[in-house]
């Protein structure tokens, strides 16, 4: 398991090949694993390929258009993101009217679910890179909207999944968990 993990990455760039349902069932199916506060499963996924990640790219481009007026070499680097991905999973979670503390234990474990995703697209020869920013649009309201979430949902992650493009050999530094941990 920490192999596994050692060898996560974020992976950008995948093959222009279609994934097969099989496997997005199994993403899915590894995701209700996850642990999650009296069991309430707060995650929610909206699966987009074919004609409904082309109207993803619709409205990232005008949201992108909007926010980067000036910098379009910007808006289209950004828009490779989604244009070259096969499979884009959005994935919300509930928001628990009048409990906030509830609302943020469905976060962590939607999060939870997320890496559960993760490490199972690895096991499955995909890889994937999890955006909440630019083009992820989970601080926006137009994803929201088009996705069709509801009021009491709150977008937690784009999930850009494919097969690799390449490689990933190398493993990235990371600071020794000596460095990050106080004994008491």
């Amino acid at each position: 398991m920490l192999e596994a993990l050692q060898k996560r990455r974020a992976i950008r760039q995948f093959e222009e090949r279609s994934i097969e349902r099989e496997k997005i069932e199994q993403l899915l199916e590894a995701a209700t694993f996850a642990p999650n506060d009296r069991m309430r499963e707060p995650w929610h996924f909206y699966v987009m390929q074919g004609e409904s990640l082309k109207g993803y790219e619709k409205v990232a481009l005008q949201f992108l258009e909007q926010r980067f007026p000036t910098k379009p070499h910007l808006v289209a680097s950004s828009m490779e993101a989604i244009t070259k991905t096969p499979l884009v999973i959005v994935v919300t979670s509930a928001i628990v009217e009048g409990d906030e503390g509830a609302t943020k234990d469905n976060t962590f474990a939607v999060s939870s679910a997320i890496m559960s995703m993760w490490l199972m697209a690895e096991a499955l020869g995909l890889g994937m890179v999890w955006r909440t920013r630019g083009v992820g649009l989970v601080h926006d309201t137009a994803l929201h909207t088009y996705i069709g979430a509801t009021e009491q949902e709150q977008l937690i992650g784009t999930l850009c999944i494919g097969y690799p493009a390449e490689e990933i050999t190398s493993t990235k530094k990371r600071t020794s968990f000596v460095e990050k941990t106080t004994w008491l």
